[in-house]
């Protein structure tokens, strides 16, 4: 099965890039005789590109031309052709990017409406001749940020084409939220007007915050210079600076966060990519952890944090791993999961590990989390025989738990603030197509959402009445 990504927007493709590049060393690392495999056939093509122009696909021997299954938009060059310029140039050709030279001006009816018109009928057919190569399409990425315009605006617009186009292929978001101290004056409403789309268009989200992010670059940053780390970070590491991925130019601040965001996606996808003794779909995630259809927001956590053998530290021992999975230090949101209310959890490892120390884990863990009353047994894991390049065993946690509204919440704080006083408000109005009612929808739509997380955390301590969940059709 094949999985297709959309990075759309500045921070979108400069996550992205980092996925493609580490996807890439993962495979290199495991496929010395560079064969085309099943393996790279989740994410790449192999295409013959001898024969001039885009040449038919080569399933089986020798990789010829790799190309990632993906499509790049965004409505400011920079980035785009920066990747372009780099290592990377190969895997992409033009016929997988949208590209414009104004931008979004950090604002979302610029970015859904007016570039959405502008571009559908381009999406489309990239999308479907995209979708063409592949054999078994089974779900789509959306890579994006909240605060911005393109990624928030265009990105989620993006999400409604897939809808309508391929209704059936289940859509996974990974949205990253920016901090309270956002230099975007505008990015409450931005973020505010994609959730409401996220809310009704995704099957499953994984918010990431800014602050997160760089709360655990800074704790990583901190135990390599005082040495608790087995002292150094190797030379050309990937997590504290992008030595190897680009022209060695100045390390830009955002690198060594879109690296754990780039971590995030490359766990998640693993088992769709290698092999495993309990693979897991990524269909299943959405199927085992939404059970009511709007709350389908995902906490994730990490560990290790620190990618691809960068840090000379003996590796986590197995079980520290399970419980750094549910500390506060590893969430990639500003959430505490331990103290609120599971729904479901999935567990996703890799490396030697085997199924008896799964069940040993959560076993261990249980008697200190939440699970919702007619959920106990809540738990999906998954175990791919790979682990990341230079350790011997990574978890990805994601967990459906009432610990994401204190971010919704603030979210919603930040938009009123701007909203009462209408500030900002005629930049957006005077887009064709956006209309007042469009920030009141988005707000009650996260009022909504709020309050239906309020709902289950009253059930927390006791019986109480549950939200509808899905109707299964006999």
């Amino acid at each position: 099965p094949a999985s297709l990504p959309f990075a759309v927007g500045q921070c979108g493709n400069q996550v992205g890039c980092r996925f493609w590049d580490l996807a890439l060393r993962e495979h290199a690392a495991v496929n010395k005789k560079g064969i085309y495999d099943e393996a790279l056939s989740s994410f790449f093509r192999n295409v013959d590109t001898r024969s001039g122009g885009d040449g038919p696909d080569i399933y089986k021997g020798k990789i010829c031309s790799l190309k990632a299954r993906a499509l790049l938009i965004d409505m400011e060059e920079g980035v785009v052709n920066e990747i372009l310029q780099g290592p990377l140039r190969d895997v992409f050709d033009s016929k997988q990017l949208i590209t414009d030279v104004s931008g979004s001006g950090n604002n979302w009816a610029v970015g859904h409406k007016l570039y959405g018109c502008q571009y559908q009928e381009n999406i489309v057919e990239m999308l479907r001749k995209t979708a063409e190569h592949c054999d078994c399409l089974q779900c789509f990425f959306i890579i994006h940020s909240m605060g911005g315009g393109t990624g928030s605006g265009l990105g989620t617009f993006v999400l409604n084409l897939l809808e309508d186009e391929f209704p059936e292929v289940y859509r996974f978001v990974t949205s990253v939220y920016p901090s309270g101290e956002d230099d975007v004056i505008t990015s409450p409403y931005n973020s505010v007007l994609a959730m409401r789309e996220l809310n009704e268009h995704a099957d499953c989200v994984l918010p990431i915050e800014n602050e997160s992010l760089f709360d655990i670059v800074n704790k990583i940053h901190q135990m390599t210079n005082s040495g608790k780390l087995g002292s150094t970070v190797k030379p050309n590491s990937l997590v504290t600076s992008s030595a190897g991925s680009t022209k060695t130019v100045q390390e830009k601040p955002f690198d060594a966060m879109n690296n754990i965001v780039a971590n995030l996606l490359l766990n998640l996808t693993s088992s769709a990519r290698f092999e495993g003794s309990l693979n897991m779909d990524l269909n299943e995630i959405s199927m085992n952890l939404v059970p009511f259809p709007r709350l389908h927001y995902l906490v994730s956590s990490l560990t290790p944090l620190y990618t691809l053998a960068d840090v000379n530290v003996p590796s986590r021992k197995l079980d520290q791993m399970f419980s750094d999975a549910f500390s506060r230090d590893h969430q990639l949101i500003q959430a505490d999961p331990k103290h609120s209310l599971y729904l479901a959890c999935a567990l996703l490892v890799r490396g030697n590990v085997q199924v008896s120390d799964l069940r040993r884990n959560i076993e261990r863990l249980k008697p200190s989390l939440h699970f919702i009353s007619w959920n106990q047994e809540g738990w999906k894991t998954g175990l791919c025989s790979v682990p990341p390049v230079g350790h011997s065993h990574s978890l990805l946690a994601l967990a459906n738990n009432t610990c994401v509204k204190p971010t919704f919440i603030e979210l919603k704080d930040r938009f009123m603030k701007l909203y009462k006083k209408k500030a900002h408000l005629h930049h957006y109005l005077h887009i064709d197509g956006m209309e007042q009612s469009c920030f009141a929808e988005a707000i009650s739509s996260l009022s909504d959402l709020i309050e239906e997380y309020n709902e289950l955390d009253a059930t927390k301590y006791g019986p109480g009445t549950d939200p509808p969940r899905l109707k299964i059709a006999v």
